[in-house]
């Protein structure tokens, strides 16, 4: 009897942890969503985790397309491999059944430096970064994202990606096939997809609103520099300079 108590206990445990598991899974695309839609509204049209994209736009530019630059997809590019790859060499190889490691927060912990290290450097430039700046930022934001998809995939969760959301749609739709079989799995991976939707509209929304709120203290005089212009100006919806 004890023996059944005791097994029971543990699969009531790990539901409970896999429970909380995915809820940072959420957490972690949120985040994801809201970088993504700052650094392409606000960084010259750049994705840092959204690499589709970022190849399209890469094959673009060397069509003769002049936007976004080139050097700066290439900075996203490069850094968010980066991550990946320092991702992996922390995370190891992760035993069977691992619902979340020591090392996995290690990784996520690490990718907070970059994320300090952006923050600072957009501060140090008042809100306002030069175009000049970019690449620097978008590789800095790029590598934690980088970190972040690497450790995520180290816990084999299929389709769950936080960075991305092709792979979790696909999930999502073939589970449909298997409707009665696959339910936990369209749960998380319908979180995921939820979460980054509600982060990009949220990074977009915030941006938005300082550009407003930037553009109104202007027109009252406010904060005045650079020949009497703000930090933000609104040339045209959704872009920043």
């Amino acid at each position: 009897m004890s023996t059944v108590t005791t097994y029971t206990g543990s699969i009531e445990r790990q539901i409970s942890h896999v429970g909380v598991r995915n809820w940072l899974f959420d957490a972690l695309t949120l985040s994801s969503g809201a970088i993504d839609s700052i650094s392409f509204l606000g960084l010259g049209k750049v994705f840092t985790a959204f690499m589709t994209g970022n190849v399209a736009f890469l094959g673009m530019g060397i069509a003769g397309n002049p936007a976004p630059r080139i050097v700066s997809v290439l900075a996203s590019m490069v850094a968010f491999a980066l991550g990946i790859y320092i991702a992996t060499r922390i995370s190891g190889e992760q035993k069977s059944g691992v619902i979340w490691s020591p090392r996995t927060t290690f990784t996520l912990g690490i990718s907070l430096l970059a994320h300090l290290g952006f923050t600072a450097i957009w501060f140090a430039n008042s809100g306002r970064p030069g175009a000049s700046a970019f690449p620097i930022l978008l590789a800095i934001w790029a590598l934690a994202m980088g970190l972040q998809s690497g450790a995520v995939r180290k816990l084999h969760v299929e389709g769950i990606f936080t960075t991305a959301a092709t792979g979790t749609l696909m999930v999502l739709a073939a589970d449909a096939v298997n409707w009665r079989l696959t339910r936990d799995e369209r749960r998380r991976a319908r979180g995921v997809l939820i979460s980054l939707m509600i982060g990009a509209t949220a990074g977009a929304y915030l941006l938005f609103h300082a550009l407003r709120s930037r553009a109104a203290a202007r027109d009252h005089g406010w904060g005045r520099g650079d020949g009497g212009e703000g930090p933000l100006v609104v040339r045209r919806a959704g872009s920043v300079k």
